[in-house]
């Protein structure tokens, strides 16, 4: 009786470290793949500004620029969360004649 409290025991602590094991390397895993998926995304902000840049500097910003009237320029988060509250009114507008043009048809 008392051989199989200590193999009871010897099981639980193998389980017992493998599962620390398999956590700790799943844990590892994450972590480095969470870092992998950081600097893909710092790597691609990256390349985003230089081509902005690169389009900026070939258009010199001025007049001559596609985004001189002011539509896909944004320069502070008012500005860019008015441009979404305008995008939301207009999204809106259509779904409201989107159903009207339905209401009608049927």
């Amino acid at each position: 009786m008392l051989h199989a409290f200590f193999v009871g025991r010897a099981v639980a602590e193998v389980i017992n470290d493998r599962t620390e094991r398999l956590l700790t390397d799943s844990l590892s895993w994450l972590g480095q793949f969470d870092a992998e998926q950081r600097e893909a995304l710092r790597q691609f902000t990256e390349e985003v500004m230089a081509r902005a840049q690169q389009v900026e500097a070939t258009y010199g910003g001025g007049a001559a620029s596609p985004f001189a009237n002011g539509a896909a320029s944004v320069d502070s988060p008012e500005d860019l969360q008015a441009t979404i509250d305008n995008l939301r009114a207009e999204i809106a507008q259509v779904r409201v004649a989107l159903q009207q043009y339905r209401s009608s048809t049927t």
